[in-house]
């Protein structure tokens, strides 16, 4: 079969679509062929070597969606010849964490496409509890483009943050996966939007999203602009995940008794904190990775009924997987880019 590896850190030139030994798979997994793969910024950290190092060579991809073509002996619950998707998570199901679904806490947690090897190929084996059936007449991109962006804003939202319906919420960088997604949820469950993106075009695709006000994150000042719109109160909920870059203007935009939750760090990772504001005002940081199994069974009930979608920007067949990387690393994009074997 053909795959695209790494066999060394570097930049989207180390990228080799090349032939690769078909798979096997064990008694509890199922062998899935693969339709679409979805980037994410984990696929450009992994291929750079930051901040971790892997044995090589390497198979990048976490997001995927395909039909299974074999069953192993021990699965009862899928059949050859479902479309499904993969739940991008991989966890030992044993411990106490994942026994009472915390999942994505537990210690030997990982990612296809990170400490397993992951979707840029054109078959992949998968454990049978990672297999989600898809709907009839739903493709395979869109499946594709759903699983890690919507289950890690839903944990954010509702698993870490504690969103209710009608706070405010301010969404950093919404033309990205992430950012894209958590616009579409606080929205759904009626909050007020305030979003965040970078020239005029993904502004106005933000507001398409549902973001009832948009700030221009290059030109604007976030917290004054968010102190205006809310009448000097600030917001209940701030989404982050662009890191040291926005932090500051972050903090400054919560309301008393608000909640800061982060998932990344894309811009980098060493901030500053005024403790004082933040025990004067009751408010609270909050850390988030992923999300758990059961919760992306949850958000998917809400895709697959097209009451959240997931933006495509742009497909690309899988032997162009380097300009797709370089068109991501530019932040070009609106929403995700999908990879076709």
């Amino acid at each position: 079969m053909r795959a695209v590896r790494i066999h060394e850190h570097g930049g989207p030139e180390v990228l080799r679509y090349e032939d690769v030994p078909e798979p096997s798979i064990k008694a509890n997994e199922v062998l899935l062929k693969v339709r679409a793969c979805a980037l994410n910024h984990l696929d450009l950290w992994v291929r750079a070597g930051v901040p971790l190092k892997y044995p090589m060579p390497h198979i990048l991809g976490s997001d995927i969606a395909g039909e299974v073509v074999q069953v192993g002996e021990l699965c009862e619950r899928v059949k050859v010849g479902e479309r499904v998707l993969l739940s991008p998570g991989l966890s030992c199901r044993q411990c106490s964490l994942c026994v009472s679904g915390h999942d994505n806490r537990c210690r030997r947690y990982t990612l296809f496409g990170t400490g397993a090897h992951g979707g840029n190929r054109e078959f992949i084996p998968a454990p049978e509890y990672t297999v989600i059936p898809i709907p009839d007449g739903f493709g395979f991109e869109e499946a594709a483009a759903a699983p890690l962006v919507f289950l890690t804003a839903w944990h954010m939202l509702f698993g870490v943050a504690r969103l209710q319906a009608g706070e405010d919420v301010l969404v950093l960088a919404a033309s990205s996966g992430v950012g894209m997604a958590a616009v579409q949820i606080a929205k759904l469950f009626h909050c007020r939007v305030i979003a965040t993106a970078g020239g005029e075009a993904k502004l106005a695709k933000a507001m398409q999203l549902g973001a009832d006000y948009v700030i221009d994150h290059y030109t604007q000042d976030i917290a004054a602009e968010v102190k205006k719109i809310t009448q000097r109160r600030g917001v209940d909920v701030v989404f982050e995940h662009v890191g040291s870059a926005t932090w500051a203007k972050s903090v400054e935009s919560l309301a008393a008794g608000g909640r800061v939750v982060t998932c990344g760090i894309t811009t980098g990772y060493d901030v500053k904190l005024d403790l004082r504001f933040l025990f004067a005002k009751h408010q609270s940081i909050l850390g988030s990775f992923m999300g758990e199994l059961g919760e992306l069974h949850s958000v998917l009930k809400f895709i697959f009924l097209g009451k959240l979608k997931a933006v495509i920007d742009r497909v690309y067949p899988m032997t162009e997987i380097a300009e797709a990387h370089r068109h991501l690393e530019n932040k070009e994009q609106f929403g995700k880019v999908v990879l076709t074997p």
